[in-house]
């Protein structure tokens, strides 16, 4: 009997199935994805945010915010790497290396891939997935917050998709929680329960703490904290000291620079354990999932201030499809000049690799091609047995 090694055994034979969690993208989809990332990515550059790229492989760091959630592999010589999970801290490691000195601000534009190693519903149960995103670097306050809110506005309405932004500010919840006198574990488990929404986890904690009536209806009144611009007047009758009064004075005075219409979730508290100021989403029509999020946080254990937004491509695919023009017509060119004279009239042209007509009827049968190019002449295939085709209109 032929020996078979360990290793070998080891793997199952190839095989068509791909892991979970993946998939394969086809022509259609991979068109409409790729002209969304070409239309954002000039948006982008317009305002003045320049492309850079990161490695997909990074050192394994324990204090990455994904790092209990990416896929880890060592290398030949035993490192330990990680693939990329996310953008800002691949992009914070750039600026760190390659813009130390500026100038600041400093506006950049990224483009692709990520990987995780769960399936979370909040990815859509994807473990590899596109996104493209902007950073804003070195630079904080209401006017930098407000461009990037404008900036994530803009690029929705760029690829036509209706969607709202909602602003949150983490550092609120935790402010009157502080000013609650709330500490140690009892405020950890108090921030999951308001950012769920969880009245019947509120009373629980509130009983189980102690805490005053007053306390405990304050803290349902955080989970209220969601609306149109009133939502601001609640929140600030909400504030005591200096932390949550600073976070309404800052949303309101965003709120004016950006100058259009905004929805307020202030009782969002854990989604985004590294943010430090504000942060936002925008939800479209028919998708329970955020095609957009960002928000502000600090780089340089907090001496470098960033703030910046990611678009998970899947999901604005999903969203911009009603939306998105036709594929262009495709012809299969007989020459070399029909194929030239088609591409010039805007269709895109496949080139014949034979004169078997019988073939090239099969082949165009096949792909949904309906129109022939020779020279400067458009057709459709003769049929079999007829006569030589007659050009159908000029090109």
């Amino acid at each position: 009997m032929r020996p078979v090694s360990v290793s070998a055994r080891a793997f199952p034979p190839p095989s068509a199935a791909i892991p979970e969690g993946t998939r394969d993208v086809l022509p259609p989809e991979w068109g409409q994805r790729e002209a969304l990332r070409a239309r954002l990515s000039a948006l982008f550059s317009v305002w003045g945010y320049r492309g850079v790229e990161v490695p997909a492989l990074e050192f394994a760091d324990p204090r990455h915010p994904q790092d209990e959630r990416v896929f880890k592999l060592i290398d030949s010589g035993g490192q330990v790497l990680a693939l990329r999970g996310e953008f800002t801290t691949a992009i914070g490691r750039l600026v760190r290396s390659q813009f130390a000195q500026g100038p600041f601000p400093l506006r950049l534009q990224y483009s692709g891939r990520l990987w995780l190693r769960a399936l979370t519903s909040e990815l859509g149960r994807l473990r590899e997935f596109g996104q493209t995103g902007v950073e804003l670097i070195g630079v904080s306050g209401a006017r930098p917050d407000a461009e990037l809110l404008q900036l994530a506005a803009a690029a929705l309405a760029e690829v036509g998709v209706n969607a709202q932004l909602e602003v949150g500010y983490p550092g609120f919840v935790d402010a009157v929680l502080e000013d609650a006198d709330l500490h140690g574990p009892a405020r950890d488990e108090l921030h999951s329960a308001v950012d769920r929404k969880s009245g019947a986890d509120i009373d629980l904690l509130s009983r189980r703490e102690g805490l005053p009536t007053a306390v405990t209806r304050t803290l349902h009144a955080l989970t209220d904290l969601y609306g149109g611009p009133e939502v601001l007047n609640a929140a600030g009758a909400l504030a005591r000291g200096e932390r949550a009064h600073a976070a309404v004075a800052h949303l309101r005075e965003v709120t004016a620079v950006y100058g259009g219409p905004l929805l307020y979730d202030l009782g969002a508290s854990r989604r985004y354990d590294y943010y430090t100021g504000l942060t936002f989403r925008a939800y479209a029509a028919g998708l329970n999932q955020p095609v957009l999020g960002g928000g502000r946080y600090a780089l340089e254990g907090g001496r470098l201030s960033g703030a910046g937004f990611a678009i998970g491509l899947e999901r604005l695919l999903r969203a911009a499809a009603p939306q998105l023009p036709p594929e262009p017509e495709v012809v299969l060119a007989l020459d070399s000049a029909g194929a030239q004279a088609a591409r010039a009239a805007g269709l895109h042209a496949e080139l014949a690799w034979t004169d078997d007509l019988q073939e090239l009827r099969a082949f165009c049968a096949a792909r949904g091609i309906r129109r022939w190019a020779r020279g400067a002449a458009l057709f459709e295939p003769p049929e079999p047995g007829g006569a030589a085709p007659q050009p159908e209109v000029g090109l």
